[in-house]
């Protein structure tokens, strides 16, 4: 079914997420929404230690049985150099379990779902509309990303990603887990956390907008954050400007649709396109 005619015009309504999931159902939504907010920051920085210690300890067991084979001695002043850096496919794992695992406490302890509400997701994944607006979704944000890309390099502003050459690397050693990682597994993780949990807690209240709003700009932020990259600030504002555009098209996807399945595909599909310009013409 075409995706401008769908199979009913109503948009689907969201059956309330039991009193445990939700953390209660008293208080400001706005409130709540910052609560969760600040727990996945503090879960995400947490995990990125604990992922991150892991590897230090990983990479200090191989040096340290290395130097034993060898009959050597470490030279405390050079066992950082001997530690290195994580690889490409270290980094990728560790914000696998760090964004993964903030994405998992926030739905369980906070926005866990109720079966009536599994049962409505479900209802909605089985109607044709749904996926006509999915696919309509997905092409209006490669097409708007691609647009807005296009005019501020006219203007002369090209910023760089600030994974790309994560990206680029492990496309080189590791392409088939990179794939699984990009279309599959960070569009379900970030999904739940950003749509399902932040922004569907103010659209449980009625606050659709405001959620479409706040929870846009959080994912835009989490993507590209000042400081980490060389990018100046009109090239931070492009990418914020994607990001939230992009967050904002899959919110409302989710609302119109009535099923978390809907964003996560339009999103695995973005970023599918989006790794095949890397592979196959160099674009980014």
């Amino acid at each position: 079914m075409s995706a401008t005619a769908p199979a009913s015009t109503a948009t689907p309504p969201l059956p309330p997420a039991s009193p445990s999931a939700s953390g209660g159902k008293r208080g400001s939504p706005v409130a709540g929404f910052f609560i969760d907010l600040g727990i996945a920051v503090v879960a995400l920085f947490g995990l990125s230690l604990i992922s991150g210690l892991a590897w230090g300890l990983y990479r200090g067991a191989v040096v340290g049985a290395q130097a034993a084979r060898d009959g050597s001695t470490l030279d405390p002043g050079a066992l950082s150099q001997q530690l290195g850096q994580p690889g490409a496919l270290a980094q990728i794992l560790m914000a696998l379990i760090a964004t993964g695992g903030a994405a998992l406490l926030l739905y369980f302890l906070r926005r866990r779902a109720d079966a009536a509400e599994r049962h409505a997701s479900m209802q909605a994944a089985r109607r044709p509309s749904t996926w006509g607006w999915t696919l309509l979704v997905a092409t209006a944000v490669v097409i708007g990303s691609n647009l807005i890309a296009y005019l501020a390099k006219q203007a002369g502003v090209e910023p760089v990603p600030t994974n790309l050459a994560l990206m680029e690397q492990a496309l080189s050693r590791f392409p088939w887990f990179l794939a699984v990682f990009a279309i599959v597994l960070a569009p379900a993780y970030e999904e739940l956390l950003f749509r399902r949990v932040l922004f569907g807690r103010l659209w449980k209240a009625g606050r659709i907008w405001l959620g479409v709003l706040l929870s846009s700009l959080a994912f835009a932020l989490v993507h590209e954050i000042p400081g980490t990259s060389a990018n100046g600030p009109l090239e931070i504002a492009q990418l914020w400007l994607v990001y939230g555009g992009m967050g904002a098209a899959f919110a409302w996807l989710y609302q119109r649709t009535g099923t978390l399945w809907a964003p996560i595909v339009a999103h695995g599909l973005n970023n599918a396109i989006a790794l095949a310009a890397l592979v196959f013409l160099g674009l980014h």
